[in-house]
């Protein structure tokens, strides 16, 4: 398996303004205003990444974004996107407790749990050992400060296999695309994703609060292929927003927009699914099974064809 770098730093790997040229040179993420947070190696190897998004060599094959950074883009816009679906709404949104006062000067306000805003609300693991976290948790508030409904967001981008060092030694030395071994981590998807959001989704749908359900935001290409690892939409009921609700949330890059060199790819809402936690749980504790007998004539075959 072999792929490209395809967006570094924030823009473009073909992109040879002087604004991704300085970018790189800083080594800086442009979605947190920050140097970039992905390490690239082990606890020995600070080395930042800065590979948003890669893709495979193979003809037609999209861009992938893999860094979970890359969904933040536009100073968040993705979280007042799901705010919006989810409240039926516009509400500022603010950093936990601070949307307590905003919301009584604003007539309310939506409370941002997660990554570096209000703080990361742990869920307790079976058995009681350890935490599971959802990404964000969105919390409603009236005129009054006072909770009144709130939502759950979990973030996946796509885990990579193989290296891209190569790669991004030409990228930070020449500004050249070249091919590596990094190739796409999908067998993760049925692994770790699907049942942690079973899981997630159980505990949020006991919650009297949360009418809105888990949405699972990721590129376009993974909510293809998690729907695909359930069945398909032929086979996944579509069901209305309950707290049982499982949202499948496509946002990735705006397609047919051309973007100039010095600019950022914009991102949105492409598709949307939803189901519930019980279906979800149904489809992928489904298991298609082979022919009966198929051992028997594989031996069949290696002993006597």
């Amino acid at each position: 398996m072999s792929g490209y770098i395809s967006e570094f730093f924030g823009y473009r790997a073909e992109d040879n303004s002087e604004t991704a040229l300085q970018n790189t040179s800083r080594q800086v993420c442009p979605f947190l205003s920050s140097f970039c947070t992905k390490a690239l190696g082990d606890k020995n190897n600070r080395t930042l990444s800065g590979v948003c998004a890669v893709r495979q060599v193979s003809s037609g094959s999209p861009d992938v974004i893999c860094c979970p950074n890359r969904i933040y883009a536009e100073n968040y816009k993705m979280l007042s996107t799901i705010a919006q679906k989810a409240f039926g709404s516009e509400y500022k949104l603010y950093a936990g407790k601070l949307a307590v006062s905003k919301a009584k000067e604003e007539n309310g306000a939506v409370a941002v749990f997660g990554h570096g805003w209000g703080g990361e609300l742990p869920l307790p693991k079976r058995q009681g050992k350890g935490s599971y976290y959802v990404d964000w948790i969105l919390a409603r508030l009236d005129g009054n400060g006072e909770l009144v409904e709130f939502t759950a967001i979990e973030v996946q981008t796509i885990d990579t296999t193989g290296t891209y060092q190569n790669a991004r030694k030409a990228l930070i030395e020449q500004r050249t695309i070249e091919k590596d071994t990094v190739g796409l981590n999908w067998e993760n998807v049925s692994k770790r994703i699907i049942p942690q959001i079973i899981y997630k989704g159980q505990v949020l749908q006991r919650e009297e609060l949360c009418r809105s359900g888990l949405y699972f935001v990721c590129p376009k290409p993974v909510y293809d292929r998690v729907l695909e690892r359930l069945g398909g939409k032929g086979k996944l009921p579509q069901f209305p927003t309950q707290p049982a609700a499982i949202h499948f949330v496509a946002y990735d890059y705006v397609p047919d927009i051309s973007v100039e060199d010095g600019k950022i790819r914009p991102l949105g809402i492409l598709e949307e699914y939803c189901t519930t936690v019980y279906k979800v749980q149904e489809a992928f504790s489904a298991v298609d099974l082979p022919e009966q007998n198929v051992y028997r004539d594989a031996i069949r075959r290696s002993l006597y064809d």
